[in-house]
């Protein structure tokens, strides 16, 4: 698809992957871009148009679908990590919360904007995933329970959504250098390397971003037998 002139709306667009996702649509021409936000006086780029949107709030999804009805690009990318939720003890609360972000609110803004989506010409939806789709996370595995969940979802997705022409991109990447990954020295990709690949997607019609060599080397590994420990 053509992001020249093009109206899209990146949720979590404040800071980290979302803010690089906005700049890169401007910087390849969009038209307009919605920064789809819990509060909207938290976006100070001139260029993005503050949107109120908490994708946990029916509410605020369907005012922003209403609101944002001229958009032909949508990408999910407000999520949180799940907390400090612990395997095998302590409270689920960190990991319903990232449950209710990552996969409710994805599924609640894809299924608000896709009719808006198919009456604009199809356009495009863009999930933002992570390596931990695929493998399981002893150190994290609210977040990535939320995640493998979102994967099944975008997959439901391009089907469902590929008879009204829409093409739907899962992006995965491994750890991005944003606020969620302070605690690790793992090797990081930049958020601009992630908006950047994935701009390439939309123009390019892909239906997957593999965003480092990490990502790339677990999901070539999907394949191979069940061990444990998997090791990756």
């Amino acid at each position: 698809m053509d992001i020249k002139g093009s109206v899209a709306l990146v949720t979590g667009a404040n800071r980290g992957i979302g803010r690089a996702f906005a700049r890169s649509l401007i910087n390849h021409g969009a038209a307009k871009v919605y920064a789809g936000v819990r509060d909207p006086a938290a976006v100070e780029d001139s260029d993005l148009v503050p949107l109120r949107l908490d994708v946990t709030d029916q509410a605020d999804v369907a005012a922003a679908a209403a609101l944002a009805n001229d958009v032909s690009i949508v990408i999910n990318n407000a999520g949180i990590g799940g907390g400090d939720i612990q395997l095998l003890e302590g409270a689920f609360d960190g990991a319903r919360q990232a449950m209710e972000v990552n996969y409710f609110g994805t599924w609640a803004v894809s299924r608000a904007f896709a009719p808006v989506l198919a009456r604009n010409g199809g356009g495009a939806l863009v999930n933002m995933l992570s390596l931990a789709s695929w493998v399981g996370q002893p150190q994290f595995p609210g977040y990535a329970a939320s995640k493998a969940a979102q994967w099944s979802l975008t997959d439901a997705l391009r089907q469902a959504l590929n008879a009204q022409g829409t093409l739907v991109v899962g992006v995965h990447a491994g750890f991005v250098e944003t606020d969620l990954s302070t605690w690790t020295n793992a090797l990081k990709v930049s958020p601009a390397t992630v908006a950047e690949l994935t701009m390439g997607a939309l123009t390019g019609d892909q239906f997957e971003v593999l965003a480092d060599e990490e990502t790339r080397r677990v999901k070539a590994a999907l394949s191979q037998p069940v061990s444990a420990p998997s090791g990756l």
